[in-house]
This record gives structure tokens, sequence and C-alpha cells, in this order.
């Protein structure tokens, strides 16, 4: 039953995103529970602020790296030498893991030796003991990319066999891992153990993958080779989109450096309401980007132009058709999310009203980070990896500096402070400049949601964009009523549940939440909507 599993393959794209989403869910609620532990037992104080601080060089490593040539190159030239033999594209995939092994290791070997030196110039704001402890996490942490980078070049082979099922388990074993560290290893030996609980996360990650490729025929055989042709065409596919990640890796680093600057526990503030927002973001937007990048690959490769934009335009309106309303009711539920989440133990009520406003600005950009995870694969199935990564950089610059910008416009008093605090619910609250951050944060990623639309429209050409346009309209005006519907039931929820409880907090937001979602549903049905019609098709349609 569990080889069954393990080698389930997918059949349409729209129930591969479907898998994805379902385990991708999982894999979330494992992390909000992550969350949860974590706020209980430290509350967003100086021991989130390193936890969360240490996870950036070691990120920047694993990012630039493995992402860089996986969600650019490495599936493009893989499905190239799939179609020609399979025994050739696993002799790639053993020489692309190898090398990236061993840069992995030197990379992470120069890290732990220079950790000081770096976490300076991240955390500025970090002084003795607290810079200390920063320090040894890194260190630690610098064993995850190499697990991880392993684990993801594994991922990628999965996705390109449709074996969408055990790729997507992996991130639910990382993120048990990280909670067993923090309940079992935190009590043993301090907050170093929620570093090795990253560490064990990765381990996991990687090793539920490895049955599923040992069945694919796969074999590790050592092979480091920089000649092989499809080797340099993935480095050589990879450096923009490197570039590109590695100014993302520079934006996050510079948010934190920024936050270590602000009041005590606004690095925890950010990442907590950041982890909270991005669940929408990879159940709609990341599922459907992971699911259809494999065909849109295929298509540009047997240059099938039509099927490439009917499979592009219905991931797009699919995840606007999720996207939108969920972000409009994260919104209004923005304090009752965080509550349900992280209200517990040292996290106080400060927190838990600075990480639901911060949450709540995030929301407004939502749709924009669900659509941008497409539209970049959209240009890497053409091998077109400069486009995308051009405008992320144009918008992260814009992004460090609104990040700046509005962190010094709410640290005095004037019209926009005020506006903020009203709008935000935050009156007599004190910190409030972080919420400057996902403001610039969901500003810029709208801006390159934007600019990314204008560049594929000049690429692909045709009406598409209309298509896609009249049906952002419409999910819009639906999205509007379901969350007019929300709001009005809040209030007589709010009566009849003991909000002081954890339990009548939750049933206040299930309840409305999920009453205004039915009815967007309800009225999808009966207005015929493509997505919804579409969705129902890939689940109970033979096909």
């Amino acid at each position: 039953m569990l080889e069954k599993l393990l080698n389930h393959r997918t059949k349409n794209i729209t129930s591969a995103a479907f898998i994805i989403l379902i385990t991708t869910l999982i894999a979330k609620i494992l992390g909000l529970l992550r969350d949860r532990v974590l706020a209980g037992l430290f509350g967003a104080g100086d021991e989130l602020d390193i936890y969360f601080a240490a996870f950036r060089i070691p990120d920047f490593l694993f990012n630039v790296l493995i992402l860089g040539a996986i969600s650019t190159a490495f599936i493009p030239v893989f499905a190239e030498y799939h179609l020609s033999s399979k025994e050739e594209a696993l002799r790639l995939s053993n020489n692309v893991l190898c090398i990236f092994l061993v840069i992995l290791i030197f990379l992470g070997t120069i890290g732990v030796i220079f950790a000081p030196q770096l976490m300076h110039l991240i955390t500025p704001g970090f002084k003795g003991e607290k810079f200390t402890e920063v320090v040894k996490l890194t260190r630690i942490m610098f064993l995850s990319p190499i697990l991880l980078g392993v684990s993801n070049i594994f991922g990628s082979i999965l996705q390109y066999f449709s074996h969408f099922f055990t790729y997507s388990l992996a991130p639910i074993m990382y993120n048990l891992g990280i909670i067993l560290g923090a309940l079992f290893f935190v009590p043993k030996i301090g907050i170093e153990g929620l570093a090795w609980g990253v560490v064990l996360g990765a381990f996991l990650h990687l090793i539920i993958q490895l049955p599923t490729m040992f069945a694919l025929g796969w074999r590790f055989k050592f092979s480091f080779d920089f000649s092989h042709k499809g080797t340099r065409k993935i480095f050589k596919l990879m450096v923009p989109r490197t570039i590109g990640l590695a100014a993302s890796q520079i934006n996050l680093i510079a948010i934190t450096a920024i936050a270590s600057l602000l009041s005590v526990g606004s690095i925890a503030v950010f990442n907590l309401a950041n982890n909270l927002q991005y669940v929408p973001i990879s159940l709609f937007g990341i599922s459907f980007a992971v699911a259809i990048f494999p065909s849109l690959s295929r298509n540009v490769v047997k240059k099938e132009k039509v099927k490439f934009l009917e499979d592009f335009t219905s991931a797009f309106s699919e995840i606007l058709f999720f996207a939108l309303p969920v972000s409009l009711l994260f919104f209004l539920l923005r304090a009752q999310i965080v509550r349900i989440v992280l209200g517990t133990g040292q996290f106080s009520w400060q927190d838990t009203r600075l990480t639901a406003a911060s949450l709540g600005v995030f929301t407004f950009s939502i749709f924009a980070q669900s659509l941008i995870p497409l539209l970049s694969r959209a240009f890497y199935a053409f091998r077109d990896t400069k486009t995308p990564v051009k405008i992320g950089i144009f918008s992260i610059l814009i992004n460090i500096a609104l990040a700046a910008f509005f962190v010094w416009l709410l640290s005095f008093p004037n019209q926009f402070y005020y506006f903020c605090q009203l709008i935000l619910d935050l009156k007599n609250i004190s910190g409030i400049s972080v919420i400057g951050l996902p403001l610039a944060f969901s500003l810029s990623s709208i801006i390159n949601l934007i600019w990314l639309l204008i560049a594929f429209k000049k690429r692909v050409g045709n009406n598409w964009d209309k298509k896609l346009g009249e049906a952002f309209l419409r999910i819009l005006l639906l999205s509007l009523i379901c969350g007019g519907i929300t709001f009005i039931l809040l209030r007589p929820f709010s009566l009849i549940f003991d909000l002081h409880t954890f339990w009548g907090v939750f049933w206040e937001a299930a309840l409305s939440g999920g009453l205004g979602f039915a009815f967007y549903l309800g009225f999808a049905k009966i207005l015929k909507f493509p997505e919804y019609e579409t969705i129902l098709e890939s689940f109970f349609k033979k096909k």
C-alpha cells in the first residue's frame, strides 16, 4: 500500500496541482503548528529573533545555488535528455547532484568559519549573548542546505515523472523535524535544539524521496564532469536566475538587518506574519506553478504554442479563483488567525496585534505573490531566465527603498502613522514601525506582477490577457460578495461565542469564513465559472 502511494503518478495538471495543494496544506498546518510551538515557548522576543535571523545565510546558500538550478534549468534540460534516453537523463542527474553536493559542502564550510563576520552584517542590532547565539545557530544550520540540495534535485526528477505525491511529502517531513526539535531538543540543549530540528527536518525531507527514486531506476554513481553538455547548459541557464535569487535573498537579509535595529521581536513579528500569509501562496500559487511547469516545458520543446497558452491561462485563472477570495478572508480574519495559530504561552497581546496588522498588510499582495511563480516559470519554459530576473531585481530594489522609507515614516507621529493605527487597529501599541516592512513587500510584489505581465504579453502576443482580465474582474466581484457575507456574519458570531477562549475565536473565524467561502463556491457553480467546472472535471471525469 505504501509503495503504491509513493509511486502514484498524476494524470493531468489540475489533479497534480491538487495533490500538491492537499499535501502542502498538511505541510502548512504542521508549519503553523511549528510556529505555534515556537511562539508559545518563546513569544516574539530575543529567542525567535535569533532563530529567524540564523536562517538567512544558510537559506541564501540553498536558494541561490539549488533553487536557481532546479526552478529554471534542470527540468527543461532533463526533459530534453529524457525524450532521447532515460538512461542519459538519469546520468545527467547524477552529474548535477555530485557537482552541487561538492559546491555546497565547500561553501558550507566557508560559512561556518566566517559566520561571525557574516552575522555582523545581517544583524547589526544584535549585541552580546544574542549575537553569540545567532552565530551558533547559523553554524549548525549550514548542514541543512547540503541535505536539502540533494533532496530538491530528487524532487525535480519526481516532478518530471509526475510523482507529485512523494515530492509533496517532503515539506511535511521537514516541518515535522523542526517540531520535534522544538519539543524534544530544546528542553535538553536550549535554543540550539531549534537549529538541530532544522537539520533533522532536512534529513527527513531527503530520505522520504529515496524509495521512489530507486523505483524509477536511479542509482547513485559518482560523476564530476563539468564538460558534460547537459550540465553546462544547466549552468548557463541558471546564471541569470541565480543572480535574481541572490538579489531576493539579499532583500530578506536587508529586511532582517532593518528589523534588527527596531524594537525586540520585530524580526519574529515579520517572519511569523510572512509564514501565515505564505500559506495560501503555497497552496494555490506554488502548487499550480510546480504542477504545470513540466507541461509548459514539454510544450515549448514540442513547439506547441496553442497548448502552452491553454495550460498557462487555465492555471492563471484557477490560481486567481482561490487567491482573491482567500486574500480578502485573511484580511477580515487576520486577528482571529493570529490568535488561533500563535496566541499561546509567551506570545503577548501586543505581539498578537502587531503580527495581525502585518498579516493584514501582506494580504493585499497575496494574489500577486501567488501569480508570480507561474509567470516566472512560463518564461523559464522558454529558457528565458533573464527577463523575470531583471524584473525581480528591480522590484527588490524598490522593496528595500520603500522598507527603509516606511519604517522611518512610522517611527514618529504623523498623518500616515495615525492612518495606519486606525486602519490596522494599532492604537496604544508601540513598535509599529515593523508594519513598514510588509507594506513595502506588498507594494513591490504588485509592481513585480504588473511588469511580468507586460513582458509576457510582448513575448507571446495573442489575446490571452483580455481573457484573463475578464476573469480577474469576475472573480474579484464574487470575492467582494464573499467578503461582505463574512464581514456581516462576524458580528452575530462574536455575540454567540466566548472570544476569550481558543475555541470561541476558532468557531467565530471558521463559521464566518467558511460560510462566506461556501457562498462563493455556490455562486461560482450557479454562474458556471469555468474555473469551478475545470476543477470538478479534473476529479469526477475520467481522463
